[in-house]
């Protein structure tokens, strides 16, 4: 890994390190912190029991009975150093089915507005969108996505909702997401998919996973024309 990144490796209680590896939100950094997390668990550290990625930053946590702390700081010192600036190995596509507007996507006009767009401009810059998982969070399943076309960025709701579907799709600032469960949330909510994104009792409990790619397809009424 070229050495373009800030490093900041900060212990969490008796049992986590934090790895931070900057700050800006990116596609690259996305990548680079993915990587980072499969060069870890390659490595097979002893201790290591779970690798959290976030937007810029990994939560490495670890046995304290089975692992020494200065000895793991070290090494994931020295893996941050060497660890590829991207992940070889690619996520799956997921193509996500989106209604648009309408009573599916209540904030799409003042989504438009603030862009200075037309509805069905914001929607179809949207679906045209290339984005990457880069981490669950918030809820189960809930998948943070990289890629928004940062004219579509548009702060949060000033007072948030008490209740979002499940499978709204939001924006938030500059990042764009999908609610899996039906909950309260302050994202822009500009549309809806009937996929299903968590099922807790399945095989595969989320249908989204850190590294896999991300299409909207527009459908139905609303779609992007």
């Amino acid at each position: 890994m070229h050495p373009d990144f800030s490093l900041k490796i900060q212990p969490l209680g008796e049992a986590a390190f934090a790895v931070t590896l900057g700050e800006a939100i990116s596609l690259a950094a996305s990548a680079r912190v993915l990587a980072l997390k499969r060069t870890i668990l390659s490595a097979s550290l002893p201790g290591v029991c779970e690798v959290v990625p976030a937007y810029t930053s990994l939560l490495v946590r670890f046995d304290p009975d089975r692992s020494d702390p200065k000895s793991l700081y070290d090494a994931l010192t020295d893996l941050c150093f060497s660890a590829p600036a991207s992940d070889s190995a690619a996520g799956n596509l997921v193509e996500v089915p989106v209604v648009y507007g309408g009573m599916f996507g209540p904030d799409l006009d003042d989504v438009s507005d603030h862009a200075g767009m037309t509805p069905d401009e914001v929607a179809r810059l949207h679906a045209a969108g290339d984005y990457t998982v880069a981490f669950l969070g918030f809820l189960p399943g809930f998948p943070y996505l990289v890629g928004l076309d940062p004219r579509l960025a548009c702060p949060r709701l000033a007072s948030p909702r008490q209740t979002v579907p499940a499978g709204s799709v939001g924006i938030a600032g500059g990042q764009t997401g999908i609610y899996p469960l039906e909950s309260p949330g302050g994202w822009r909510i500009i549309g809806r998919t009937s996929l299903k994104l968590f099922d807790p009792i399945g095989d595969q409990p989320t249908l989204l996973n850190p590294g896999d790619r991300v299409r909207f397809i527009p459908v139905g009424e609303g779609a992007a024309r």
